[in-house]
C-alpha cells in the first residue's frame, strides 16, 4: 500500500467519523429532546432559587440572591419565558404528544 493510498483511506475515515459526529450532535432528533430536557432542568434549578419572583414566599431567597449577579443573563430570559404561560403548557404538552 502505497503512502497516496494510506492518505486517501485515512481520509474517507475522517470524513465518515465527521459525518456521524455531526448527525449525532445536530440533526439527530434526540438532540432537540436533550436540549428541551437541559432547558426544563434549568427551569427548575432557576425556579427554586428564585420563587418570589412569582410571588411564591421561600426562606432561602436571603441566600440565593447572593447567586443573582452570576445568573443574571440567563434570568431576563427565564422570567419571561416563565411568565409567557401558553408557551410553557405547549411546550410541557409536547414532551407526552409526539
Amino acid at each position: 500500500m502505497e503512502l497516496s493510498d494510506r492518505i486517501s483511506a485515512t481520509i474517507e475515515r475522517l470524513k465518515l467519523w465527521a459525518r456521524g459526529l455531526y448527525h449525532g450532535m445536530i440533526t439527530h432528533p434526540a438532540y432537540e429532546k436533550i436540549e428541551k430536557e437541559a432547558e426544563d432542568l434549568e427551569d427548575a434549578f432557576m425556579l427554586a432559587c428564585f420563587p418570589d419572583a412569582f410571588g411564591i414566599p421561600s426562606p432561602v431567597s436571603y441566600y440565593t440572591a447572593e447567586l443573582l449577579p452570576y445568573l443574571a443573563d440567563e434570568f431576563e430570559s427565564w422570567q419571561r419565558r416563565m411568565w409567557d404561560r401558553g408557551s410553557l403548557v405547549e411546550r410541557k404538552g409536547q414532551q407526552y404528544h409526539f
